[in-house]
Order: C-alpha cells, then structure tokens, then sequence
C-alpha cells in the first residue's frame, strides 16, 4: 500500500530547513519552551521566532549557538518514518496539522536528537549542514516574542 501525504506548498533549503529542526529541539532543551511560533527559512537568511517570557542573555545566546553546532558537528543521519494520525498523537503536538490531514503523518528525526512532523526536505546528515550563526536578535517586550535571525557558512 502507497501512502499518500497532502501536498506540501514550500521548496526548503534541506540544510536551512533541517537546521530550524535542531535550532527548534535546543530552543526546548535550553528554554523549555515550544518549538517556534512562526518560521521563514530560506536558502541566505531565516528567522525564527520563540514565546519567550524575557529576552535570552548573550550568554544564552551563545550557549544556543554552541548547542546547535555541536549537534550538526555529530554528523548525525536524518531518516523518516510513517506513522498514522492516531500513533501521532500520543507523542506530538498536532495543531499545525492542516485541517484534512492525511491519516498517515511522516516523522522526521536527526539521530537521536530532535523528532518531529515534517513533510519538507531535509539533508540526509547533518554534515551537509554547514556551521551555524546567528546574524541578529531581538525581543519584543509587549508580545513575548524573540526572533532570531541566522544563517549557515
């Protein structure tokens, strides 16, 4: 049996993409927070944005900065799996979910570090990657909301 997934809208950048997937899983680790609440990843720059209750320091900045590189330096293989909306929701968060989702979902993991539900396009080990920087920063005070800006060298 073939599964059928719903048709995905967005060309990603594999790398770019596949890093806002570590970025999101250091974000939880560092800050205990949700994965991002808005994304825009493209191939030069992306930016991501967090609900934060205050602004990171620049030592927290740093230390997401750290984090990231040192799981891309794993070279760490990305693989997929397929699993049904059912199996899904015992262990995700399925509100990104379109409405009229296929009843299969893929699950996409980078080794050991971060899985989620994901139909883009991803490298296949995180030494494709590249290095991580963060380009800027800001928190917006009256929203909660840090974004960060970053890219890959």
């Amino acid at each position: 049996m073939e599964v059928q997934f719903n048709a995905h809208n967005k060309e990603e950048f594999p790398p770019m993409h596949t890093t806002e997937h570590i970025v999101n899983r250091a974000m939880i680790n560092l800050f205990g927070c949700g994965r991002a609440v808005s994304a825009h990843i493209e191939r030069k720059k992306s930016k991501l944005d967090y609900s934060l209750p205050q602004a990171p320091t620049d030592d927290q900045v740093q230390a997401l900065v750290n984090e990231v590189n040192s799981v891309i330096a794993r070279h760490l293989p990305v693989s997929y799996d397929v699993i049904s909306q059912a199996e899904a929701q015992a262990r995700f968060d399925l509100k990104r979910l379109p409405d009229g989702a296929s009843d299969s979902v893929r699950v996409v993991s980078v080794g050991d570090y971060d899985e989620c539900l994901c139909i883009g396009l991803h490298v296949q080990n995180t030494s494709e990657i590249g290095r991580f920087a963060i380009i800027s920063h800001d928190y917006d005070s009256e929203r909660h909301i840090w974004r960060m800006r970053f890219r890959l060298e």
